[in-house]
């Protein structure tokens, strides 16, 4: 099977766009409301809410207004159908480098991502 995939990644721009200027409704407006943010820290599962996350990011400093380097780049883009895709992808917050797990379904307003799973490593260069 073949899919255009050219409106997931689209919408995968949007997020490396907003988490590099910090934008809220950048990101806001590609996530679902009901979605959350998971990770693992010190072996036990972290939660995190979009809004709860949207307000954080509000209120730090983005990485373009700190002059911090930008390299975000997908790594695969997996499709089941027409309206479910799974993306990975690689970005950074220095000193955080992520690889980010993004669940992504084409609801009735577009796509959005509806979940968000993640890892990093902390760098200090």
């Amino acid at each position: 099977m073949t899919y255009d995939r050219s409106t997931v990644e689209a919408v995968v721009q949007h997020y490396f766009d907003g988490l590099y200027e910090g934008n809220a409704d950048t990101l806001g407006a590609i996530f679902h409301p009901t979605a959350d943010l998971r990770w693992v820290e010190k072996g036990e599962l972290k939660v995190l809410t979009v809004p709860d996350w949207l307000a954080w990011v509000r209120k730090r400093p983005s990485a373009r207004a700190e002059g911090k380097p930008r390299d975000d780049f997908i790594v695969t883009v997996d499709r089941s159908d027409d309206n479910t895709a799974f993306v990975k992808v690689k970005c950074q917050l220095p000193p955080r480098y992520f690889t980010d797990y993004l669940v992504a379904m084409k609801l009735s307003d577009g796509w959005r991502i509806v979940s968000k799973s993640y890892r990093y490593d902390l760098i200090e260069k």
